[in-house]
């Protein structure tokens, strides 16, 4: 019994990594700021594991990501902290996302540039329950049925319920500052969200592929994108800036 939890534990704990590395690398960094550009079968093995794990259709996510950046704080903003409440964003930024995703004016003004779908987003990506009822099915047959709805339940939770909402919530009302805008850092939210806690950095430099600024923050998707870098998955359009 114990044996099975921490199998299932650790399996549950890769998988969330998998969701955050692809969430920041892709979604984030890659497609919604273009700050980095992906090799083909980079950025396929990206969109199937978002698809597997998140069930996250990527134009949704970059149009509500790119609404928030035009209207951060302000009349528009789909998960604001300061004008929603602290506690509701939270708790309930996933009820947020999915209301403004479900917007077709929302996609079609944020994500024009993703507007064409290819055979890939016909026959899988863009059905994201799909996508997640395939992983929990894997997991199901890999772990047997009741450890892998517990191993696909603890990640989605923590994805879902913990490590988006903080960013969404927790680095929009607290932590400290480098650059003058609303968001701010903390070290610790970065280590878990693959250097998303770096908000305030990123808000002070949205195109910039590098969150960390200071010597004792750490980006841990900084190493994983330079090595792809050097592998030639991956090119980096701008560092710093």
């Amino acid at each position: 019994m114990l044996t099975s939890f921490l199998i299932a534990l650790g399996v549950s704990i890769v998988v969330i990594q998998v969701m955050v590395f692809s969430t920041t690398i892709y979604l984030h960094r890659g497609v919604t700021h273009r700050a980095v550009t992906f090799h083909p079968l980079a950025a396929w093995m990206f969109r199937l594991a978002i698809w597997l794990t998140t069930g996250i259709v990527p134009r949704e996510w970059v149009a509500v990501h790119r609404k928030h950046h035009a209207h951060t704080e302000e009349d528009g903003d789909p998960h604001s902290p300061i004008l929603l409440g602290f506690w509701k964003v939270q708790l309930g930024n996933v009820f947020y996302y999915i209301r403004e995703a479900r917007d077709p004016s929302t996609v079609a003004t944020y994500a024009k540039d993703m507007a064409k779908s290819d055979i890939w987003d016909r026959i899988a990506f863009n059905y994201g329950g799909a996508g997640m009822l395939i992983g929990t099915a894997l997991l199901c047959l890999t772990l047997g049925l009741g450890w892998g709805l517990f191993a696909a339940a603890f990640a989605g939770f923590m994805y879902v319920f913990v490590l988006s909402s903080s960013i969404n919530g927790l680095c929009h009302y607290f932590g400290y500052k480098n650059f003058d805008n609303t968001a701010g850092n903390f070290r610790s939210v970065a280590l878990l969200t693959g250097g998303e806690g770096l908000h305030n950095n990123h808000h002070g430099r949205p195109r910039a592929a590098k969150f960390s600024v200071r010597k004792s923050e750490i980006d841990p998707a900084w190493p994983v994108i330079r090595t792809m870098e050097l592998l030639r998955l991956a090119k980096v359009a701008k560092a710093t800036a």
